[in-house]
């Protein structure tokens, strides 16, 4: 058995976080939507909203990654984070690439680029302001990130002690999400949240560079990114687009008018 947590406001005293992961379990089994249980759960650890983003690992031939997110947190946030490419400056990935154990962050300590600083504006709009980061690779080698936000910043050092005393909670939660959505997503062929989301600037950028030839370590260079980052990119517009690898990508581009060979890339 898992440490009890403390009173939540909904009147469970004493519920202790397994119970709940079975709860949670046995919701997903049943085909229900999980985004109530999700709340319930990150509000008794001390944090307002959830969000779990996997980028595969694909050993098939002619297959690249696809990348999955999920969140509690409203389409207007994921949409804005999407088209802003936050992914290349939020700290809760940046701060975590190479990193297991868990990552507390707290906007008020935050310092980096104006891109930094815009990411932490917006991301404050929707009560992300401080929180937790779980980063971690299963036995596919898939990148998982786990992320428990809150709006509270600057983080009191009760609070931070607090936070502190329920992070292997966090871990459970992390790793019984990852199961959860493996079996209940993954494995069943349930394709990704974005698929037939628009491609960002970014994406289109990307595509439009890999239709040149360039590899993700030369349009890493190019755009001053992380060859990883890169990578991600790829991820996500071919989940966007539902084909199976970065070629597939660029022919449905050029054939759609999403990229055209003329233009930019340059």
């Amino acid at each position: 058995m898992l440490a009890h947590l403390e009173p939540d406001p909904h009147g469970n005293h004493g519920a202790s976080l397994d119970h709940r992961l079975n709860t949670l379990v046995e919701t997903a089994a049943a085909g229900n939507p999980l985004d109530t249980a999700m709340a319930e759960i990150a509000e008794s650890l001390g944090y307002e909203s959830f969000m779990y983003g996997m980028c595969t690992t694909d050993s098939r031939p002619h297959h690249d990654s696809r990348a999955y997110v999920w969140t509690t947190l409203p389409k207007e946030w994921v949409a804005l984070y999407d088209q802003k490419a936050y992914l290349e400056v939020d700290p809760r990935l940046t701060h975590t690439w190479n990193r297991t154990a868990p990552y507390l962050w707290d906007a008020a300590s935050i310092t980096g680029e104006w891109q930094v600083q815009e990411f932490l504006k917006d991301a404050a709009r929707f009560g992300i302001r401080s929180g937790v980061v779980v980063s971690f690779r299963d036995a596919t080698h898939a990148r998982i990130i786990v992320a428990l936000n809150s709006s509270i910043s600057p983080v009191s050092p009760e609070r931070l002690s607090m936070l502190k005393g329920r992070l292997g909670d966090v871990m459970m939660l992390a790793t019984c999400f990852h199961d959860i959505f493996m079996a209940n997503v993954l494995e069943q062929g349930v394709p990704p949240r974005q698929r037939g989301a628009p491609l960002s600037p970014r994406e289109r950028q990307c595509l439009e560079m890999a239709a040149r030839g360039l590899t993700s370590g030369d349009i890493g260079t190019k755009l001053g990114i992380a060859e990883r980052t890169a990578n991600f990119h790829f991820s996500n517009l071919i989940s966007k687009l539902g084909v199976l690898n970065r070629h597939e990508a660029i022919a449905r581009g050029i054939s759609t008018g999403l990229i055209s060979l003329s233009t930019g890339g340059r």
